[in-house]
């Protein structure tokens, strides 16, 4: 559950400050605003690829490896300087979002089943949703706080990458037949 606030929060964090952080590095709002959709876009690119990630992993390694890519998103958003360069991030990151969003509303059947989930959904999504309601706000105030968007995105990469720890780390007791 910690693992999953903490990287809802760093991932919403970044969709919401994305234009913030474009006009920060000199894109124009227009082409932020582009960049922005087309990270929308690159959610549905990485949907579509999720099937295969759950067939081929662990809930637990594919856990960090959905951690991990929006860490690695996040983290170049943070360096990138050209317009050009910081566009392909935006539609990456989206496409880690999106793998997110599966992943997300997978966790409680591929971790426990079916059984008790509108309880045990309950229990995560709580304070997923506060976390994903404070990102907005504790993102710009972060940003003013240390300097920019540049290095709170460097930040949210950080954390993230905390929040895949924390995730291998974490044992989940399974449905019996699944792997942790």
């Amino acid at each position: 559950m910690i693992a999953f606030s903490l990287a809802a929060f760093t991932v919403y964090d970044g969709v919401i400050n994305l234009v913030p952080l474009l006009t920060e590095r000199g894109v124009s709002s227009t082409t932020a605003a582009v960049a922005l959709g087309l990270g929308g876009a690159g959610q549905v690119l990485g949907r579509l690829g999720y099937t295969t990630l759950t067939r081929c992993t662990t809930v637990r390694t594919r856990t960090a490896i959905v951690f991990l890519a929006a860490a690695a998103t996040t983290a170049t958003l943070g360096l990138l300087t050209t317009t050009t360069g910081l566009i392909v991030a935006a539609v990456a990151a989206g496409m880690a979002r999106g793998v997110f969003t599966l992943l997300q509303a997978t966790a409680v059947t591929d971790r426990w089943g079916a059984t008790h989930y509108g309880r045990l959904n309950a229990l995560l999504q709580a304070p997923l949703t506060i976390t994903i309601a404070l990102a907005p706000w504790a993102g710009a105030a972060i940003a003013s706080g240390i300097g920019g968007y540049s290095p709170t995105f460097l930040l949210l990469a950080v954390l993230t990458v905390a929040a895949a720890a924390l995730a291998l780390a974490a044992t989940a007791r399974t449905r019996p037949g699944r792997n942790p």
